[in-house]
């Protein structure tokens, strides 16, 4: 069984968040880091958004500003996410391509089983749901992104523990026609948290603790805590000044 680093519960703005999920990218591909879990929270509130997005046709920005949620874009595709400060953890890994299944899907349904596998230990059945989402009784509770770059793999998502559903509906710009795909009316519908599964209060610490355990056992590897090296830091430092705070990054599309 192999030995993964893990780093846990860092608080940043939605800027370093995203800054240091791509500078263990680049740190992971020169070697300097092992595979690692950061399990992490957005402080304050925050979208982001998928490398190829528009802000302005998924998130209603007036809104955001009004009310200090931040806007950044990821290097990630994918759609659109609201991470509530106090209603979400977000994962990311970072792993080296050789020890991840090549086919993408696969690769998704693997690190997201982590995701199952911690609902399973909370009392929830959960479901993989491709590409990228784990369902509860239909709903999503769960989404991911990744990348691959540089010999690297990097996957980010989140766990809704006790997200404002209502808050989430009115960030982001929901598109009635794909609602009706999926054959409901409204986000309300479309979403659920632990929380709301589970119909009672969920601490964040369980939630941790049973992303931890999930993690550990659908990848097959034992973690070992630790903290961001100082020239990782540095080097989200740099890019969270140089790229991830810009609007010319985030608002480029």
């Amino acid at each position: 069984m192999s030995e993964w680093r893990l780093i846990y519960l860092n608080e940043f703005d939605g800027y370093w968040n995203m800054a240091i999920d791509e500078a263990m990218l680049i740190m992971k591909s020169k070697g300097k880091i092992p595979n690692t879990l950061r399990l992490y929270r957005f402080t304050p509130s925050a979208v982001t958004i998928g490398f190829f997005q528009s802000p302005k046709e998924e998130v209603n920005i007036e809104f955001c500003r009004k009310n200090g949620i931040e806007i950044v874009r990821r290097i990630t595709g994918g759609g659109t996410v609201y991470h509530d400060e106090n209603g979400e953890i977000t994962y990311s890994i970072v792993v080296s391509e050789k020890d991840a299944p090549k086919d993408i899907l696969r690769s998704y349904e693997l690190f997201c089983s982590g995701i199952v596998k911690a609902l399973e230990r909370l009392g929830l059945k959960a479901e993989f749901h491709p590409i990228n989402d784990v369902l509860v009784s239909g709903k999503k509770i769960s989404g991911s992104a990744q990348t691959r770059r540089r010999g690297v793999v990097l996957q980010h998502g989140t766990l809704m523990y006790n997200t404002d559903i209502s808050t989430l509906a009115v960030t982001l710009k929901v598109i009635p026609e794909k609602l009706k795909d999926k054959g409901v009316t409204k986000l309300e519908e479309r979403v659920t948290t632990i929380s709301k599964a589970l119909g009672r209060h969920v601490s964040r610490d369980e939630v941790v603790q049973a992303m931890i355990e999930g993690f550990a056992e659908a990848l097959q590897v034992k973690f070992h805590h630790d903290e961001l090296t100082s020239e990782e830091l540095e080097l989200a430092e740099k890019l969270m000044k140089e790229k991830y705070s810009k609007d010319e990054w985030n608002f480029m599309v």
